[in-house]
């Protein structure tokens, strides 16, 4: 019984620090991955991305790995889903001093 106290209070710091590591960690990386999954699916014609390489382009059609994406007016690529860093959204710029 003494020993069983004993195996029990030794990884008691041990479960406590996974619980930390999860909540602050773990948890919070599947959020982020899941609401960025969820983003790159909702992608339709007309919305302007970000690439991970810092190109701002134009959606034109959607594939099944790939995003059909207009850079400018003459030039079309296909872009793959994974390289999809951000939406950006129609908002007018505002002016601060």
């Amino acid at each position: 019984m003494n020993q069983t106290k004993d195996i029990l209070t030794s990884l008691l710091p041990l479960l406590v620090l996974f619980l930390i590591f999860y909540f602050l960690i773990i948890r919070p990386q599947r959020v982020q991955a899941k609401k960025h999954k969820e983003m790159v699916e909702g992608l339709q014609k007309g919305d302007k991305i970000v690439t991970q390489g810092g190109l701002i382009c134009e959606v034109i059609k959607p594939e099944s790995n790939f995003f059909k994406v207009k850079l400018n007016d003459n030039i079309e690529v296909k872009l793959s889903k994974n390289h999809v860093a951000y939406k950006l959204e129609d908002q007018a710029p505002t002016e601060g001093n």
